[in-house]
C-alpha cells in the first residue's frame, strides 16, 4: 500500500532493486510510490566490496535504511548494510500485510460502496493514527468500532473492517505452564485431589482453555492457552488456588510452582 510523502531518516523501506552500477545500485521504493533512491557501493555491504552484483542484483527485493532525503532534488540516499537480518525480516512480514490490508481495505470500500476520495482520506487518516492499514485490521478485531467511529470513520465501514478482521486474522494465542503439588493424607486422600483438579479444570474464561496432566506425585502440570500473557498468567494463577483451597479444606497441602522445571 502506497505511502503519501516521503521516507523519513533512519526508517527501513522495501525496494525493488532497478539497476546496478559499478559505484551504486539504483532502486524503486515500494512504498513510496516508487520513488528512486541510491545505495552508493560503500553502503552495500561491510568492507571491501570488490563485485556489487555478489551482494546486489537487478529485480531483487530488499530492505534498506534511509541515510538521507533531499525533497526539492528528488533524491534519496540508503545503506543496505546497515540493516540486519532480524530487522530485514520483520519489514518485509511488515509489507506483506500491508499487501493484504490493501486487498482487505479495498474489499470494504466496495461493499460499503466508499468512493476512491474517502477511502484515500480513511487510509492517510489510518497511516496518521496507527502507522498501518494492517494494524488498523488488527485492533478492530480485538477491540471494536468505537476506535474508528472515534475519528470519524463511518460506523458501516467500521463494522465492515472489523467483519473482515474477523474473518481473516487468527486470534493470538499464547500457551504457559506451570505446576501445582497436591498431597492428602486421608485415606481417600485420592479422591480429594481428584476433585482439587476436576475442580481447577472448570475454571472458565473467555477464549481461555487449561489441560491438566500428571506428570508424577505429588506434581500435576497445568497448561494455559489464552489470548495474552496477562490473561494466561491470571487465569494459571486462578486455577491453580482453587485446587489447593479444596485440598487445604481437606487437610491436605498444596504449592504452586510457575516455573516449569520438572521435579528432581
Amino acid at each position: 500500500m502506497e505511502k503519501s510523502g516521503w521516507p523519513e531518516e533512519d526508517e527501513l523501506v522495501v525496494c525493488s532493486v532497478k539497476k546496478v552500477t559499478d559505484f551504486g545500485a539504483f532502486v524503486e521504493l515500494d512504498e513510496y510510490g516508487n520513488k528512486e533512491g541510491l545505495i552508493h557501493i560503500s553502503e552495500v555491504a561491510s568492507g571491501w566490496v570488490k563485485y556489487i552484483r555478489d551482494h546486489v542484483r537487478e529485480g531483487q527485493k530488499i530492505v534498506c535504511k534511509v541515510l538521507y532525503v533531499d525533497e526539492s532534488k528528488h533524491h534519496i540516499d540508503l545503506s543496505l548494510k546497515d540493516v540486519n537480518e532480524h530487522q530485514r525480516r520483520e519489514k518485509i512480514q511488515q509489507w506483506k500485510n500491508e499487501q493484504k490490508a490493501e486487498k482487505w481495505i479495498q474489499y470494504v470500500a466496495g461493499s460499503t460502496k466508499t468512493g476512491t476520495e474517502e477511502l484515500n482520506g480513511f487510509i492517510k487518516l489510518f497511516y496518521e493514527k496507527f502507522g498501518s492499514v494492517y494494524s488498523v485490521f488488527e485492533k478492530s478485531r480485538v477491540s471494536g468500532t468505537s476506535f474508528l467511529t472515534s475519528i470519524g470513520v463511518d460506523k458501516q465501514f467500521a463494522e465492515m473492517v472489523k467483519k473482515v478482521a474477523e474473518e481473516n486474522l487468527k486470534k493470538p494465542q499464547v500457551e504457559i505452564a506451570g505446576y501445582i503439588d497436591l498431597t492428602c493424607p486421608l485415606p481417600d486422600g485420592i479422591e480429594h485431589i481428584k476433585k482439587a483438579l476436576n475442580a481447577a479444570s472448570e475454571i472458565n474464561g473467555d477464549e481461555l482453555s487449561i489441560d491438566i496432566t500428571y506428570t508424577g506425585a505429588p506434581r500435576y502440570r497445568l497448561r494455559v492457552v489464552a489470548p495474552d500473557y496477562k490473561k494466561a498468567e491470571n487465569f494459571l494463577k486462578k486455577s491453580a488456588n482453587t485446587a489447593i483451597e479444596i485440598i487445604e479444606k481437606a487437610g491436605g497441602t498444596g504449592e504452586f510452582h510457575r516455573h516449569t522445571e520438572e521435579k528432581a
